[in-house]
């Protein structure tokens, strides 16, 4: 497999549909998906000649820590349904690159259990359910050492994906004739399942009690509709590390969330699963970074290769988080996967310096693109 898209090939083989859906599936008429790889495509890049490029250089300064690469691992839920302890091998994955792992409120595995596994910085990702478990998992994210708190914002409601209604997904799965058909025709991952026991929401587990009422929320969306700024000043005196905010899409919520505390923010149509009319983070970067020219931003949505990173950081990204990119690699090859598309995707950055000219991302800037004349 040599790229993304192979690896991606690879994890539908063995997925059952339902599962592979999950993966894949956007919001509405899909057409998110779409428009978020279009907007790559419509960039193309400019090379510069006769530059020596024969050390490049791709580590970059984020939140006062040095990366090898302009890459974070993006939080993701129920990643036990790709691989077992799906949540881990994406964490150790990523600290063996050298780069941040981002922990979603929905894993499979919980914020202590992830942080005795994991090697490198590790983020985590807040889903707002209600106040007072907001709270806890606040705490008990400062209490394992996870040194950055990603909350996200873009959830209000849950967004309408057909597949999964479709395909009756839930966590646990729903057994159906269907189901179990699907399942037995793709024997490695029911055996992996079967012999793993049954997944669940484990930050939601408390000593003996399940909170069955919380899980249920966080899977349908479900979460605090009410939440606003004042409540975002409110984490922000909670949380003591750094605090970024994703799922904003305007100049005007970015100040904001710098006005309130936030050390910087993440550009996230949420990979378009939530609202498929929803602007794609790459188009609105630009505009963003002229108005907001000192902040932290990171992207992420439709981002699958190398090339991708590099016309990312051009229009001003500081960095780019790994989604369905990683997942693929996880619901291939579990952990050896995860490490191989990051070295696929900072092979592709590589290869993309030498050929623009550029020795280093940290020169790139919007000189190196241009707009497709298409």
């Amino acid at each position: 497999m040599f790229s993304v898209k192979d690896y991606r090939a690879a994890a539908k083989r063995r997925l059952p549909r339902m599962v592979f859906d999950y993966l894949e599936g956007g919001a509405d008429d899909e057409s998110g998906l779409g428009n978020n790889r279009a907007a790559f495509e419509r960039w193309e890049l400019t090379p510069s000649r006769l530059v020596d490029v024969s050390h490049r250089d791709q580590t970059i300064s984020l939140f006062g820590r040095t990366l090898p690469t302009p890459l974070v691992i993006a939080p993701t839920g129920l990643n036990a349904a790709f691989w077992p302890s799906g949540d881990a091998a994406l964490a150790r994955a990523a600290g063996e690159a050298g780069i941040p792992f981002a922990l979603s409120t929905a894993s499979n595995m919980s914020i202590e259990e992830v942080a005795r596994q994991a090697t490198g910085d590790l983020w985590f990702q807040l889903y707002v359910v209600n106040r007072t478990l907001a709270c806890s998992l606040v705490r008990r994210a400062r209490a394992a050492n996870y040194s950055t708190l990603v909350l996200t914002t873009d959830v209000a409601v849950n967004g309408f994906r057909e597949r999964d209604i479709r395909n009756g997904f839930a966590m646990p799965f729903k057994f159906s004739a269907r189901a179990a058909v699907d399942g037995l025709t793709h024997p490695r991952w029911l055996w992996s399942y079967l012999s793993n026991g049954m997944p669940q929401l484990e930050n939601f587990v408390t000593g003996d009690t399940l909170d069955i009422a919380s899980q249920a929320a966080l899977l349908r969306r479900e979460m605090d509709a009410s939440f606003n700024w004042d409540d975002l000043c409110r984490i922000r005196d909670e949380w003591r590390g750094k605090l970024i905010v994703k799922g904003v899409l305007t100049a005007e919520d970015v100040a904001r969330c710098v006005q309130a505390g936030a050390d910087g923010v993440i550009l996230s149509n949420h990979g378009g699963r939530q609202l498929a009319d929803l602007p794609v983070p790459l188009d609105v970067l630009p505009g963003i970074r002229e108005r907001s020219p000192s902040t932290a931003i990171l992207l992420d949505s439709g981002v699958r290769r190398g090339g991708d990173v590099v016309k990312s950081i051009a229009l001003g990204a500081n960095a780019v988080m790994l989604g369905r990119a990683t997942l693929y690699g996880l619901a291939a090859r579990g952990e050896v996967g995860v490490s191989e598309v990051i070295g696929i995707v900072k092979q592709e950055i590589d290869r993309t310096l030498a050929l623009i000219g550029c020795s280093t991302v940290r020169k790139l800037n919007s000189s190196y693109v241009t707009r497709s004349p298409a």
